[in-house]
């Protein structure tokens, strides 16, 4: 065949020429750890769910977010939500409100009455769990023992389950019926819960019940004290005990002018507590400075709103009949309270503190080799105590004290536990490299602000016990599932495969993603340029 001047191919023929051997890099899609998920204490694969979500498929997104989390919509109203501190999305405009989107989920489980589906469970291995402690780190691992298979009972001392979620965290943030609703489809899994069953002695109580193993999971419910001089008649409490006492039928009597001396969430608490029991005045006394001070700060804001007053750089030196006697402080060099020798005299006719809270570790009496610091338990990296069988997680293990971490806590142990049992050792799977913003390509993404839940009027917030924080709707939950940016992991936009001068990208089908036709792709690298999540990476050819 006699060709034209400079072809060189038959026409029709150019697939022949593999221009993938002028490639000095080639192209290759990755999965990487979005900072939502390496950020969440309970271990939730966040992304995973936001994507059911954003589709508008709810139930799949729940049931994809209680294989690690049973408790979404207690989550969504106490979890602190460092994951939307580390979301990519605040370096746009503000972080995808992830909080949000789980309450509304955990929310419509309950509406819709969705249940944990029994036949998930492993077979029975026939062994048996005693767990100690109906709180958030217990019934979590009680979830994920009977998930694996294992008989699961809890014991508790308490008179309702929950633990510090029930005794530590006011109704005005978690409704009781949303507590007990997600207690309850727990319980429907066939975990046996004891109330008011105090195990004085672990050792003689899993003997005596038959079990393999045992997690402890006693919540710090022991108030600290601090040495305050006080008159016969002054009344000084202790905040714990305040909390307390809301569970029952008649609630405490803190008077018109309620001091709290503490700067943790619990002291705010406390203090908003106070307010809705009718105290004119709730004044929040604390050591040090606002930028030091250990509770949140949007719950401290919360506080202010209510009519709560904060005394910085205070501390209380004496309690009397009606008042109390305060020393002003100041900070030295190195950021510590010190005494300035002024001193005020406030009204008060209750002083309650708020000064931290111990565990009890009496049922740990005759166990050998377990090793106690600083009033809590030292354990390895599978959670279990210097006693094999015996682990422990939540307040009982050295760690920050919050719902999400104790969750985490129950969620470890319970594999590890498993393992244990079954005589192996549970490997955790290697974790992808992070996804990090500059991965991204923001060009792609709209901007779309945040959706601010709503709140009670400070009027009503302040007079009644009524949840304070709203929930998303299901337009205001869809809009926010679809602010996530899918850091790191193929949403099939197909923008690779529009932008390929090679036609070296092959579409394998919905949910199947891609591939790349090495023997075409000169590794331009427009690919990895234009990919707004950040799922593909450049790397040297190996010749």
């Amino acid at each position: 065949m006699e060709k034209p001047f400079a072809i060189t191919l038959d026409v029709g023929t150019s697939l022949a020429n593999r221009t993938g051997s002028w490639r000095t890099e080639r192209p290759v899609y990755v999965d990487r750890l979005p900072p939502c998920n390496a950020q969440c204490p309970a271990g939730e694969n966040i992304q995973g769910w936001l994507f059911h979500a954003e589709s508008g498929d709810y139930e799949a997104a729940w049931r994809v977010l209680v294989r690690d989390n049973p408790f979404p919509a207690i989550m969504g109203r106490v979890c602190y939500h460092s994951c939307e501190g580390a979301c990519n999305r605040g370096k746009l405009d503000a972080p995808v409100g992830i909080n949000a989107v789980e309450r509304f989920l955990g929310d419509e489980a309950l509406r819709r009455g969705w249940q944990f589906d029994a036949a998930e469970c492993a077979p029975s291995s026939g062994r048996r769990v005693l767990v100690v402690g109906a709180g958030p780190s217990g019934l979590s691992a009680a979830y994920h023992l009977r998930r694996l298979g294992h008989g699961v009972t809890i014991a508790d001392a308490g008179p309702r389950a929950g633990g510090m979620m029930r005794f530590g965290i006011p109704k005005y943030r978690l409704p009781r019926e949303v507590l007990d609703a997600e207690v309850d489809r727990l319980l429907k899994l066939g975990v046996e819960l004891k109330l008011e069953t105090r195990i004085e002695r672990i050792q003689d109580a899993m003997k005596a019940g038959g079990y393999d193993a045992a997690f402890l999971a006693v919540g710090a419910q022991i108030a600290k004290r601090a040495f305050i001089p006080a008159g016969d008649a002054a009344k000084v409490l202790d905040a714990l005990s305040v909390l307390r006492s809301m569970e029952g039928e008649e609630p405490p009597l803190l008077g018109r002018r309620v001091v709290v001396y503490g700067g943790g969430n619990t002291a705010i608490d406390v203090a908003r507590t106070a307010r809705r029991l009718g105290a004119a005045e709730s004044i929040v006394v604390y050591r040090r400075t606002r930028d030091r001070m250990p509770a949140h700060d949007f719950e401290l804001e919360e506080a202010l709103q209510e009519g709560v007053l904060v005394k910085w750089l205070s501390t209380i030196r004496k309690a009397g009949d009606g008042d109390v006697t305060i020393e002003k402080m100041k900070l030295d060099d190195k950021g510590f309270p010190q005494p300035t020798g002024e001193f005020e005299t406030i009204a008060a006719d209750s002083v309650v503190l708020a000064l931290g809270q111990d565990v009890d570790l009496g049922l740990l009496e005759g166990v050998q080799g377990l090793r106690i610091e600083d009033g809590v338990v030292q354990v390895d990296g599978t959670m279990m105590t210097g006693c094999p069988g015996i682990f422990a997680g939540g307040d009982m293990v050295p760690a920050e004290r919050n719902v999400t971490v104790a969750i985490g806590h129950g969620k470890k142990a319970a594999r590890n536990i498993d393992a244990w049992l079954r005589g192996t050792k549970y490997v955790q799977l290697p974790k992808h490299e992070p996804a990090a913003f500059e991965n991204l390509n923001p060009w792609y993404y709209s901007d779309a602000p945040k959706t601010v839940r709503p709140m009670l009027d400070a009027a009503r917030r302040s007079s009644s016990f009524d949840e304070v924080q709203g929930g998303l709707d299901e337009g205001n939950a869809l809009f926010e599932a679809r602010r996530c940016l899918s850091c790191g992991n193929c949403f099939e936009c197909d923008n690779c495969y529009g932008v390929c001068p090679d036609n070296a990208v092959i579409k394998l089908g919905p949910g199947k993603r891609f591939e790349f036709n090495y023997d075409y792709c000169k590794g331009c690298g427009i690919c990895a340029a234009e990919c707004p999540c950040g799922a593909i990476r450049m790397e040297p050819e190996k010749i």
